[in-house]
């Protein structure tokens, strides 16, 4: 799973889709049989989602939505899928410097694995989520797996098919941040790395 990493803000207008490799191999130390197919990052959400990230467009280009690490320049740099449906009038917050407009927003939309198509959005600063309760975060469904091995696993996190937007240890865990998972990519981990090790999440969620 590849992190995503600045560019300059000419290239963060490019979109960054990685495509699967036809086969798989264990990541070392791991204890999965590495059976399961690739996936990639083109997995299609089957109705509307909602995702939390920066809305950026260089000036004739298309806008797109990063869901993952923005650089902290200014104007921001960034990477991420297009976005369509997008229109700055209709937006508020926004701000423009050196061609580039860029603002933080919760968007809601469709994901039909290379694009997100807009319905609607709020700035960030007015979104107040309703709190999302992870069971894996809960002490009493600790992992088990040593901190030494997530952190190997981590560590090859490159060498996967799919874009990683964040990861981290927790509980016994280690998390994975990817664009969207039908749950394909978490059967792909439990393969490769071993059931109960890495637990993918999604950026954009099912509405």
């Amino acid at each position: 799973m590849r992190l995503r990493v600045p560019v300059t803000a000419a290239l963060a207008a490019s979109l960054l889709l990685l495509s699967g490799c036809a086969t798989t191999t264990s990541a070392p130390g791991a204890d999965g049989q590495g059976d399961v197919p690739a996936p990639s990052d083109a997995i299609a959400a089957p109705g509307t989602v909602i995702g939390q990230g920066t809305v950026l467009q260089v000036d004739g280009e298309d806008p797109m939505l990063c869901l993952g690490a923005v650089a902290e320049s200014y104007p921001p740099q960034c990477s991420g899928p297009a976005i369509t449906g997008w229109d700055w009038d209709a937006a508020s917050g926004q701000e423009s410097a050196s061609g580039v407009t860029w603002g933080t927003y919760a968007v809601t939309g469709t994901w039909d694995g290379t694009t997100f198509d807009a319905e609607s959005s709020v700035p960030l600063a007015l979104y107040d989520p309703m709190p999302i309760d992870d069971p894996l975060t809960d002490p009493a469904n600790g992992g088990d797996t040593p901190r030494d091995e997530l952190t190997s696993i981590q560590n090859g996190l490159d060498d996967a098919p799919v874009t990683v937007l964040s990861s981290w240890i927790e509980n016994g865990y280690l998390f994975v941040q990817v664009i969207y998972d039908d749950g394909t990519i978490q059967a792909w981990a439990d393969d490769t790395y071993g059931v109960d090790r890495v637990a993918v999440r999604s950026a954009l969620r099912d509405v």
